[in-house]
């Protein structure tokens, strides 16, 4: 913010370079009209009022766009911090992650390079411009002050208007994003199901919501536009008719100072200067309001502490009157408690709210009330629905549990999941290409992967989410067989509605 408030302040500068080149056209009309020769200071000055004005704005735009693109990088480095690691208030979709930590900064980007120098300026400027004016003409400097009143209560009117616009459109923005990119990930399934009319349907009532609330955001921005226009051109003109009239001597009052030409059109030629620096501001006005709307929106994220780990090993979960509130509905409460071996199973149907559930117990996600044991990010593995898959070999997506691991402990954590055939029924073996979709792999062949992973890690609790899911009969008993044994050794929770395997769990949690 530091560089931001430095160009605002450099915005003063070009009020001087402003006043030089006033100067400079002013005394070369007055003496170019009394008949005399062209005096070499008035075009020196023209000139340099010119390059002193150029100066100004490359140094306003160095020093802004580099704090600007300081703060964002800071907002930008807290939010993926925070979205990969940190309890969230929240469980965004992948595209409104993607908004929350890349599109958001970005606008707090704009908002920081362009409002914030422009306000500073707009604070101090204009004052400095009627200071200026009022050398050569205290009535001039008088009209430009009394515009000022009426053009401040109509841009606070506007402002406010506008600034309720914006957030509804950011936060509509984002939840477009969201429904995209969550709608382009699940096609294949959209087609099996036959859904597509359904789903172009609510991603069309979605587009136009957008739509909608941009044209009222635009509205809000021509009103605030036109408002600052009138009052801009209703300044020069009034400080045109008074100077114009004073010097012909047909002003309908008496007199109150002596005007020459070169006082005349100096403050003529500055007037417009007196709201260019509020017109920049509105020009950036929009900038403002999706800046802060951008910034109200990530402000519960940001502001949730990210707790160091707990220091000590995990030895067990406990949780009591677990819940967690989404719009609309509520899940749990849950009480349950795994020590440092066992299997426990989260049950109920599809939508119920197990893969939440899994989540809070991960300290993924803050819960609405009740309590769970923390745990430290490294005791916990996590074998999801939709595993990972990296772009590169086998061998790199199931090493990324465990870098560095030999080839030998990546072939028995496949044997005991299932993967062999995989491994063996292609020449390529662990070398096997794969693209970040798993393309060429089946469903069940994805959670064996994400299941081989997480044993690879070799961490205590192992947290699975419908790990039996589509795979064959005698391929989920072996899964079933597998997490039952695994389960001597160390703790399982399961999210699942697989009966077969909620029977052979030590205790079952129903949603």
């Amino acid at each position: 913010m530091r560089k931001q408030k430095l160009a605002g302040w450099a915005w003063l500068i070009d009020v001087a370079g402003a006043a030089l080149f006033a100067w400079g056209i002013a005394a070369a009309i007055s003496v170019l009209a009394g008949g005399g020769a062209l005096p070499i200071a008035a075009p020196v000055a023209m000139v340099m009022g010119g390059l002193i004005r150029a100066a100004s704005v490359m140094l306003v735009h160095r020093l802004a766009i580099a704090g600007a693109q300081r703060t964002a990088a800071g907002v930008r480095q807290a939010m993926v911090a925070r979205l990969l690691s940190a309890p969230l208030p929240f469980a965004p979709l992948i595209g409104q992650a993607a908004v929350l930590a890349i599109d958001h900064p970005q606008t707090i980007e704009h908002y920081e390079a362009r409002f914030v120098p422009a306000r500073l300026a707009a604070s101090a400027a204009p004052m400095l411009v009627l200071v200026i004016i009022a050398f050569a003409s205290l009535v001039a400097a008088g009209i430009l002050f009394a515009t000022l009143i009426p053009f401040a209560l109509g841009m606070i009117l506007t402002g406010s208007l506008a600034r309720g616009a914006s957030e509804r459109q950011l936060a509509a923005l984002g939840q477009l994003s969201g429904l995209f990119v969550d709608r382009v990930r699940t096609l294949p399934i959209i087609r099996h199901f036959g859904a597509e009319e359904r789903i172009a349907r609510q991603v069309e009532a979605a587009t136009r919501d957008v739509a909608d609330r941009t044209i009222t955001v635009l509205r809000a921005a021509f009103l605030s536009s036109a408002t600052m226009e009138f009052f801009a051109a209703l300044s020069v003109a009034l400080v045109a008719a008074y100077c114009g009239f004073s010097l012909l001597g047909l002003l309908p009052f008496p007199a109150p100072e002596a005007l020459t030409l070169r006082e005349a059109f100096f403050a003529l030629a500055m007037a417009p200067e007196f709201y260019l620096p509020m017109r920049r501001m509105a020009a950036a006005y929009h900038e403002k309001q999706l800046g802060e709307a951008a910034m109200a929106e990530l402000r519960p994220i940001l502001d949730t502490a990210i707790a160091p780990p707990p220091q000590a090993r995990y030895v067990g979960v406990a949780a009591q009157g677990l819940t967690i509130d989404w719009p609309g509905r509520r899940i749990g409460p849950v009480n349950l408690s795994i020590g440092a071996t066992g299997m426990i199973a989260i049950t109920g149907p599809t939508g119920s709210g197990k893969t939440s559930m899994l989540a809070a117990i991960a300290g993924q996600i803050i819960p609405s009330s009740g309590s769970v044991t923390a745990i430290a990010p490294d005791d916990i593995a996590w074998a999801a629905q939709r595993p990972l898959i990296l772009p590169g070999s086998l061998r790199d997506t199931l090493a990324l549990a465990r870098p560095g691991v030999d080839d030998a402990a990546i072939i028995a954590v496949a044997e005991r999941v299932g993967l062999m055939p995989l491994i063996t029924g292609r020449a390529e073996g662990l070398d096997l290409s794969l693209d970040h979709r798993g393309s060429g792999l089946s469903g069940g062949e994805r959670r064996r992967i994400g299941l081989a992973r997480a044993l690879l890690s070799g961490r205590p609790l192992l947290l699975c989410d419908e790990p039996t899911a589509d795979l064959d009969a005698e391929s989920a008993e072996a899964i079933i067989a597998l997490l039952h044994d695994i389960a001597r050794h160390q703790a399982v929770i399961v999210a699942t509605h697989d009966g077969r395997l909620i029977d052979r769990a030590d205790a079952a949690v129903h949603l």
